[in-house]
């Protein structure tokens, strides 16, 4: 029996709060507006209706663990990157070991050309939205014509009757080298910092979390950037290491999920929320368990050969006592 499936006692003082990049969470119909020919039945990925809900019964599962062995329940929030659209999200929330977690969600459709969003799953019972909107980052090819990316999604509302502000993010990759697209994330970076400014103007002792895929590491510029001008905490600092990381890339790890906060999450009042402790979700079941890339995270496809697997990312977590 896994150690997953034993009842474990709840935690009601402590809550969960994640991140996961769901590689590719794209339906098998075909959207005219985005290049999503790559998951189709028909297409060379064969992307059909069984290896889609066999995706959705796999993140399922790895959703309902994160913190569990902590917590004892689900987490409260999960922000999540790379789903396609509202329909995405509705049947993973439906399915299997999420249909009882009381999750609802938050998702605006982004302009990207592969046409992945970022979104914001909730569990009902835990976490009340009172607002929500995005924020769009204008980029430019090489030409000069709009190079569309993901929106920044912000969410506002009561975690156990607390008030925070989640932001959720996926930057731009590093596709064409590390250096050359360093200038867009450092730009997503400085437009967090703008949405911070303009909380911390409303209510100077916001609490605010900001996670997400940024496709670069805590040691990164564009993260320090993010943390020096917005004086948060990154707890992911001390998690990555030779052997450890979120996800992996020329046989090298890197901590490119991160969860960050806002420094008064260290004060220590009476029914508030604090923090407790920050981790990688990289259980062994997440994992390759033999060849050459073992122990690194067990993907849905490599290259076009179809692995069946969970996500090329493992999930980061980060959990609050209150």
């Amino acid at each position: 029996m896994s150690e997953f499936s034993e009842e474990k006692s709840v935690r009601h003082d402590l809550q969960t709060i994640a991140f996961y990049n769901l590689e590719n969470l794209f339906d098998y119909y075909d959207d005219s507006r985005t290049y999503d020919n790559d998951f189709l039945p028909i297409a060379i990925k064969k992307w059909t209706p069984k290896r889609y809900e066999n995706k959705l019964h796999k993140l399922s599962f790895a959703i309902s663990n994160i913190g569990k062995k902590e917590t004892g329940k689900h987490p409260a929030i999960v922000g999540i990157a790379e789903v396609e659209n509202a329909k995405n999200i509705q049947d993973l929330i439906k399915i299997s070991h999420l249909k009882n977690c009381n999750y609802s969600y938050v998702h605006y459709d982004s302009l990207d050309e592969r046409g992945i969003d970022v979104a914001l799953i909730y569990d009902t019972t835990a976490f009340d939205v009172s607002h929500s909107e995005v924020f769009r980052i204008y980029l430019e090819n090489e030409a000069g014509l709009p190079d569309y990316t993901r929106d920044i999604l912000w969410v506002s509302g009561f975690l156990d009757g607390e008030a925070i502000h989640v932001i959720v993010n996926h930057w731009s990759s590093r596709r064409e080298g590390e250096k050359e697209t360093e200038p867009k994330r450092l730009l997503s970076s400085d437009k967090v910092n703008e949405i911070i400014t303009n909380l911390r103007l409303e209510n100077p002792e916001a609490k605010i979390i900001v996670m997400g895929d940024f496709n670069d590491d805590p040691s990164n510029n564009s993260i320090k950037n993010l943390v020096n001008k917005s004086n948060l905490y990154n707890p992911m600092n001390t998690l990555r290491s030779f052997s450890r990381g979120s996800t992996m890339h020329n046989r090298q790890w890197n901590l490119f999920d991160q969860i960050i906060f806002s420094t008064n999450f260290f004060n220590t009042r009476p029914n508030k929320l604090e923090f407790k402790s920050a981790n990688i979700f990289d259980e062994n079941f997440l994992k390759l368990f033999k060849g050459k890339y073992k122990g690194s995270p067990f993907r849905t496809y490599l290259g076009t050969k179809y692995q069946g697997g969970y996500s090329d990312h493992f999930p980061v977590y980060v959990i609050f006592k209150k």
